[in-house]
């Protein structure tokens, strides 16, 4: 545990060091980056020392604080949040010293450090809490430094935008989890954490209250409202680092909160999985709609927490109906893919990084032809895409396969409510096809046909400092895919650790033949190869000066490509009653039609169809009272005060 102190510290005070450095120069930026690695290697070996059991798993301080206490501990289902935050943090510190460098960015570059190492180390911290007070303070230090991580470019309105919306989401999400743990603490009689199954079923407001509070922070719909557009207007590196582990820090709440119940009723597994379900569709239909390919990142998380959440729900129902094999392989999945996710997710955000970086832009539209200029990052970007869709060879199909596995349990298990369970699959099978259909869009816009704008015709390749980190993202997706068998004995640990009903089943075969995946995963990485050379042989000679999906045409132009509108506009068609997409234009008529244009824009469904005009219908209400509450009438006011004194006087009279 020392070691994993010792790494928080440096990680805490690793952007210290860029507040010694004047604004314009760039000294503090490779301390501040060295110091995080070191922090990152340092807490990595302790956690892994801990598991094998070589260093001490918990540690127990005392704290002056009334209820506290400096409680901490290393189990299975932390590791599988801290490992890949680690590597997260030491990747997009790593992007950063090429992608936003102090002397082009002065503006907000040693905040962002600061509020980078900040971030980091308060959620290793809330990762290991085992008490309700340190937790909460962890998870506001957590919170805070996101905010200043959004607003990095402050000067902007829509970063000042997406701060507050963020700001008070979080902090509604706050006050639900002050009043969870106030709960929990009369439950269990402390603050500190209950051991795992020691809580009486019964727990509704418990669980719709970390329903609330880990719900917002994790982004699950309809509580998502923060989460686009503070991925959008984050550094790419940093939204990253949000997407990747900072929501995870919700999924992780709820783990751990179920845990400490003995018996789970059933409507919690239904309510996770109605919430996933939700979640996951509405998810990437919004991501399909979407032209600003951050945007569209952030709601594909929103997507992936749905699916995580699919992979909760059939683990909770398997605790109520005391299924085993549905514990195992819904928890089993849920938890593989808070670590898919992450490695994916920030891959492709450190690969659009690298884009933006490039054009300027975070426009699909305005890219094009990238895959020549940017074969590198083109290469990153497509193997993020290939995982996000739960395809083979990559990590994404691993833990979607699990949860496939868990429904497909449900059908031959347990009673015929708990069948329905199966439900899952179908909704998995639409999400995939729909997730695949958006990074087709993506990756065929942005990266083939020809460059649509100025920026993307002089695009040029990242340099070293932004494309090993993709390399080393690309790599862990690449192994979890290939070789998912040697995560199984920490899956099997933190399913242990959050239920002992999984004690009695194996993630091996015949349950969930991990082998057999990996195999599978070679043998198409074989048939790629060969193809892949084959096309290569071939594809010399082909002719160089033809231009991509010319089509036929001598003299192609870029208004002859599909744009992001047009390739999703049947897709986002079908879905029109839920997205209440804004389209311009796009008709044509007759036989010799004039130049014609369409746009699409599909506004958030809760934040801008609901939330915000109901705010404005309210500030309105609230104005008018007070224009006609306080009116400076002085005989007004002077009633005012006779009627509170009456009515403070029948209210004694009534005591």
């Amino acid at each position: 545990m020392s070691w994993l102190l010792a790494g928080i510290g440096l990680i805490m005070t690793a952007g210290l060091s860029g507040l010694l450095a004047g604004r314009q120069g760039g000294g503090g930026e490779k301390p501040a980056c060295a110091l995080l690695l070191a922090g990152t290697l340092l807490a990595g070996g302790g956690i892994a020392g801990a598991l094998a059991g070589k260093l001490e798993a918990s540690l127990r301080l005392p704290w002056p604080v009334p209820g506290g206490e400096l409680a901490l501990g290393i189990d299975g289902i932390s590791a599988l949040f801290l490992f890949p935050l680690l590597l997260i943090a030491a990747a997009g510190s790593l992007f950063g010293l090429g992608y936003w460098t102090r002397r082009h960015h002065p503006r907000g570059g040693r905040r962002l450090r600061l509020f980078y190492g900040l971030i980091t180390a308060a959620m290793l911290l809330l990762l290991v809490a085992r008490n309700g007070l340190l937790f909460l303070v962890a998870w506001e230090i957590m919170a805070l430094s996101g905010f200043f991580l959004i607003t990095t470019e402050e000067h902007k309105g829509e970063a000042r935008r997406a701060g507050l919306i963020y700001l008070a989401a979080t902090h509604t999400g706050t006050l639900a989890l002050f009043a969870l743990f106030a709960l929990l603490e009369q439950a269990a009689g402390s603050f500190a954490f209950p051991a795992g199954g020691t809580l009486a079923a019964g727990g509704a407001p418990l669980f719709l209250l970390g329903l609330a509070g880990f719900g917002l922070k994790a982004g699950l719909m309809p509580l998502h409202i923060w989460l686009p557009g503070a991925h959008a207007a984050a550094p790419s590196h940093a939204s990253a680092l949000l997407s990747g582990a900072m929501i995870k820090t919700g999924i992780y709440g709820l783990v751990r909160l179920s845990s400490f119940f003995a018996e789970i009723p059933p409507w919690w597994g239904w309510t996770v999985l109605a919430l996933g379900a939700l979640s996951g569709v509405l998810g990437v239909v919004l991501a399909l709609a979407q032209h600003d390919i951050k945007r569209l990142l952030a709601y594909h998380s929103v997507e992936n927490i749905g699916i995580i959440a699919l992979g909760l729900g059939i683990a909770l129902l398997g605790r109520s109906h005391q299924v085993p094999e549905l514990v195992l392989l819904g928890i089993g999945g849920a938890l593989l893919h808070v670590v898919n996710h992450g490695l994916f997710k920030s891959l492709l955000f450190l690969s659009a990084g690298s884009l933006i970086h490039a054009t300027g832009t975070r426009e699909i539209d305005q890219m094009g032809g990238l895959l020549r200029r940017q074969p590198w990052t083109g290469v990153c970007f497509l193997g993020g895409a290939v995982a996000i869709c739960g395809l083979p060879p990559f990590n994404g199909f691993v833990s979607e396969w699990l949860i496939y596995l868990g429904a497909f349990r449900a059908l031959r298990q347990g009673p015929l409510a708990l069948q329905l369970a199966a439900m899952v699959a179908p909704a998995l099978a639409l999400i995939g096809a729909l997730a695949l259909a958006c990074f087709v869009k993506v990756f065929g816009i942005a990266f083939l046909g020809e460059p649509r704008s100025d920026g993307a015709l002089k695009a040029r390749e990242a340099g070293p400092a932004m494309r090993w980190p993709m390399a080393l993202l690309f790599g862990a997706c690449a192994w979890i895919g290939l070789l998912p068998w040697t995560l199984a004995p920490l899956l099997q640990r933190a399913a242990l650790d959050w239920s002992p009903l999984a004690a009695a089943v194996s993630l091996a075969a015949p349950l969930a033949p991990l082998h057999w995946v990996g195999l599978g995963g070679w043998l198409l990485v074989l048939a790629l190869a060969g193809c892949g050379g084959w096309l290569a042989g071939h594809s010399r000679r082909a002719p160089r000066d033809v231009a991509t999906w010319g089509c036929g045409f001598a003299r192609p132009t870029t208004r002859m490509q599909y744009s992001a509108s047009s390739f999703a506009d049947f897709l986002a068609g079908l879905f029109r009653c839920g997205l209440l997409t804004e389209r311009h234009g796009g008709r044509v008529e007759g036989l010799h039609p004039g130049p014609a244009e369409l746009s699409t824009h599909t506004p958030d469904a809760v934040l801008d169809r609901v939330l915000l005009p109901a705010s404005g219908k309210l500030a309105w209400l609230f104005t008018w009272l007070r224009a006609v509450v306080q009116n400076g009438r002085v005989g007004l006011y002077l009633l005012y005060l006779i009627l509170t004194l009456l009515a403070l006087l029948g209210l004694v009279l009534l005591t």
